[in-house]
């Protein structure tokens, strides 16, 4: 097996992160969900209760406004920024997602953002202008893996995304080989080796062929899961934003650690 492979089972590869962890919610950190149109909070709520189940001190989520007449009771931890004509964010609130990214140790976008460009615009510019720790998943991530220019420029992000989504950031990037869905674990494992290698700015979770597969700058790690867990990437970006923003200094283990 490859020296920068590392098979986690059912047993932590990194025992000592999960007895540091913190004991107390002032110590385990401050997480900023973002998420949401007008016809979907799923994503940014599931996130939330995904985070409180990882051991996140605090979390705020910031919904659209156009959301807020039906969710404000339904979510009452939901806070709510401008919204445009189509029900998702609008430029303007680019300021107040800024804002209060500086009092997080974390931004998470969630998801279920809808398909508007004024929208689309607005969270490159919060990739762009923030330097935080970010985590993107679910459609949140479809923009960034097609153009991902924005995302090599910054000091770290982490990518929670499909086969699919992985696929279109090596067409983005210009990976000399293409990741396939037939590819075995051993052909993905050295391809994500190789990615990671050559952008150590882009942090990767995905799963393939009942693994997850962690990508921190060369080194990979699997972690075996169960055929029956059809939905995963919000709930496992939420724990892995979590876990990471508790162990800054240490992305890979965290990560890996994450999806126990």
């Amino acid at each position: 097996m490859a020296e920068y492979w590392h098979k986690q089972t059912s047993v932590a590869l990194y025992a000592d992160l999960v007895w540091a962890r913190p004991e107390t919610k002032n110590n385990a950190g401050k997480l900023l969900i973002v998420g949401g149109h007008t016809q979907s909070f799923a994503a940014p709520a599931e996130a939330y209760a995904a985070a409180d189940t990882a051991g996140i001190g605090v979390a705020r989520v910031l919904l659209p406004a156009s959301l807020e007449r039906t969710v404000s009771k339904l979510f009452p931890a939901a806070e709510f920024a401008p919204s445009n004509p189509s029900g998702g964010f609008a430029m303007t609130t680019l300021a107040e997602i800024l804002a209060a990214a500086q009092w997080a140790n974390g931004v998470l976008l969630a998801g279920d953002l809808g398909r508007n460009s004024e929208t689309t615009a607005m969270f490159e510019n919060v990739a762009t202008k923030y330097t935080g720790q970010l985590t993107i998943t679910k459609d949140a991530a479809d923009f960034f893996c097609t153009h991902p220019a924005g995302l090599v420029a910054r000091p770290g992000t982490l990518l929670v995304i499909s086969t699919a989504q992985l696929q279109h950031l090596g067409t983005g990037l210009h990976a000399v080989q293409a990741f396939t869905s037939d590819m075995g674990i051993v052909q993905a494992v050295d391809w994500l080796h190789a990615f990671t290698t050559e952008h150590p700015a882009l942090y990767i979770i995905t799963r393939h062929l009942n693994h997850y597969i962690v990508a921190v700058q060369g080194q990979v790690s699997t972690t075996p899961v169960p055929a029956d867990i059809p939905i995963w990437r919000v709930q496992k970006a939420a724990a892995a934003a979590t876990w990471w923003l508790q162990n800054p200094t240490k992305p890979f283990e965290s990560l890996t650690s994450s999806l126990l």
